[in-house]
């Protein structure tokens, strides 16, 4: 899943920026834990980077579970030094969000495209291979979301969709090996309310 709303930041700080979640963020958070409190989740793993860790901590104490680390969720954009929310970039017609859409990542700081589909890619084989029988929910960010389901749909192009803040989007793995695509870009947790029976 998608971490909840980051602050803004700027760029020009020189350091990679590691924005907390917004007032709005942490209550799409709480959401998404209240959503998720009612299903049969064993781990819950999480990007390093501060808005998916504040995002996946709500979440793992309505399982009662611990946050776990997994270092290759990571955003492409991790070494940069700015946080610029992808709808503000679209709305602007700003050129870092041609290069983000088109792959020119490396022009504002990013990883290139073809290492970052490989590290996903390992990433979540070894999720998999870990947590076999398992639920695993992993928070993180919208181009890992991205590449990570268009492996399992063939295709081509490193962002494909947008996933929404806390949105889930649900990837099967089968025993022999075999993965699926459940479900892509789910909100009903922030607009519905689920009741305990």
């Amino acid at each position: 899943m998608r971490h909840a709303e980051p602050e803004r930041v700027a760029p020009g700080t020189g350091v990679p920026a590691d924005p907390p979640l917004t007032a709005s963020g942490r209550a799409q958070a709480a959401r998404l834990a209240d959503w998720l409190a009612h299903e049969p989740v064993d781990v819950v793993l999480s990007s390093p980077q501060r808005r998916a860790v504040e995002t996946a901590r709500p979440v793992a104490q309505a399982l009662g579970l611990e946050v776990g680390i997994a270092e290759g969720l990571v955003e492409y954009d991790v070494q940069a030094d700015h946080y610029i929310p992808m709808e503000e970039l679209r709305a602007a017609k700003d050129d870092r969000w041609r290069a983000m859409v088109e792959g020119r990542w490396g022009e504002y700081g990013g990883e290139d495209p073809g290492a970052f589909r490989s590290r996903v890619e390992r990433a979540v084989d070894e999720i998999v291979a870990a947590h076999r029988g398992r639920t695993v929910v992993a928070v993180c960010h919208g181009g890992v979301i991205n590449v990570a389901l268009a492996a399992v749909l063939g295709l081509a192009r490193p962002l494909w969709f947008d996933p929404h803040y806390t949105s889930v989007s649900r990837l099967l793995a089968s025993r022999t090996g075999v993965r699926s695509v459940h479900t892509v870009n789910e909100c009903a947790h922030l607009y519905a309310k689920r009741e305990r029976r």
